[in-house]
C-alpha cells in the first residue's frame, strides 16, 4: 500500500515516525509545507522539512520537537553579540543544514533537489517533497502589522489577535516535481495532525493540490490536530477562532470537508461525531494524543487499518 501524507511540522513528524515503524517507509511519500520557510543571516530556512527529516533521521531533540538533540547555540548567541536577531533559534548542527540549502540554492539546485540529498544523506528512506518549488510565505495580518508567520509564531509568542492570512506567492507557484503525480498514483492519502490554516493551508493554496484531493476524496483520511476544544501543539485553536471557525473536530472538518472523506477524531470529541458525518464524512474515533512512542505507534495502526479499507475497494 502506497500512502501520501500532506504535513506540517511537528505534530505531523510524530505520526509519520509511527507509520514508519510499521510500514515499509520507501511506501510512504511525504508533501511538507513550505509556508513557513524563512530567510535570516542570509540563510534559508525551512522548519517544516527539517522537522519531518530530523525526526524520521532519528535526530530530532525530543524536547522541543524541533532541531538537533544535544545541539548547542554557540553561533546563535556569538550573532546576538554582533546585534543580528536572535529571537530565532538556530542551533550549530542545524546551521550546517541550513548553510548547505542556501548554498544549494544560490548554485542553481531546485528546493525538491536539495531536500532529496539531505534526506538520503541523513539515511531517511521515506520521500519527502516540498510542495513547491517557489518560494510561498505564510504572511498573518494583526492589528499592529502584517508580517512573516515565524516573526508571529516566535517572536511574539502568537500574542496577536490574527485579521487574516495570505499566503504570498502562492498564486505563481506550482507544485513541486512529483507532487501531482504522487497524489494520483497513491493508495490513500492522510492529513497529518497539522495547523489547519497554517500547515495545511500552504498546502492547498499551491494551484492544483486541493482539487487533486477532491478527485481523491474517498482515498482522504485525516486527523484532528484539536482535541476537546484544544490544540496539541501550537495556537491552532486560537487561531481557527480567530479567523471565524469553531476550535474544534467539527470545525476541523468544515475546513476539509470538499476534499476528505474521512476523519479521525479523538474519543473525547465522540459528540460531534453526527455533527462531521452530516458534512458528508465518515468519522472514526479513537486515541489522537501522543505523548509516547508507543502513542504514536497506535494512531499510526489505527489511521493504517482504515486505509486498507480504502485500498481494498475496487478500483472502477
Amino acid at each position: 500500500m502506497k500512502i501520501v501524507a500532506l504535513a506540517g511540522g511537528v505534530g505531523a513528524s510524530k505520526l509519520l515516525l509511527g507509520l514508519s515503524a510499521l510500514i515499509d517507509p520507501r511506501a510512504l511519500t511525504i508533501i511538507v509545507n513550505t509556508g513557513d520557510d524563512i530567510s535570516l543571516h542570509g540563510l534559508e530556512i525551512s522548519p517544516d522539512l527539517d522537522i519531518v527529516t530530523y525526526t524520521l533521521a532519528g535526530i530530532v531533540n525530543p524536547k522541543t520537537g524541533w532541531g538537533i538533540k544535544g545541539d548547542t547555540f554557540s553561533a546563535l548567541h556569538r550573532l546576538s553579540v554582533y546585534g543580528g536577531p536572535a529571537w530565532f533559534n538556530l542551533g550549530d548542527q542545524d546551521l550546517a543544514t541550513h548553510i548547505f540549502r542556501t548554498q544549494r540554492l544560490r548554485d542553481g539546485s531546485s528546493l525538491s533537489q536539495v531536500t532529496e540529498i539531505i534526506r538520503r544523506k541523513l539515511g531517511v528512506r521515506a520521500r519527502i517533497i516540498p510542495m513547491s518549488d517557489q518560494p510561498v510565505r505564510t504572511m498573518i495580518e494583526t492589528r499592529r502589522a502584517e508580517m512573516h508567520f515565524q516573526e508571529y509564531l516566535v517572536k511574539l509568542r502568537a500574542q496577536p489577535a490574527i485579521r487574516g492570512i495570505r499566503f504570498q506567492g502562492s498564486k505563481s507557484a506550482k507544485p513541486a516535481p512529483g507532487v501531482i503525480e504522487a497524489l494520483r498514483q497513491t493508495d490513500t492519502i492522510v492529513i497529518c495532525p497539522s495547523n489547519p490554516l497554517i500547515s495545511i493551508g500552504p498546502i492547498l493554496a499551491v494551484p492544483g493540490l486541493r482539487q487533486a484531493l477532491r478527485k481523491r476524496r474517498k482515498s482522504v483520511l485525516a486527523i484532528s490536530p484539536i482535541v476537546g476544544g484544544k490544540s496539541l501543539k501550537g495556537p491552532s485553536d486560537r487561531m481557527m477562532r480567530q479567523m471565524g471557525s469553531d476550535a474544534s473536530a467539527l470545525g476541523v472538518a468544515s475546513l476539509y470537508r470538499d476534499f476528505c472523506g474521512t476523519l479521525i477524531i479523538d474519543h473525547t470529541d465522540e459528540s460531534e461525531r453526527a455533527a462531521i458525518e452530516a458534512l458528508g464524512m465518515t468519522v472514526v474515533a479513537g486515541s489522537t494524543v501522543m505523548r509516547s512512542h508507543g502513542d504514536k505507534v497506535r494512531l499510526a495502526r489505527l489511521t493504517i487499518e482504515k486505509l486498507l479499507g480504502f485500498s481494498n475497494r475496487p478500483k472502477r
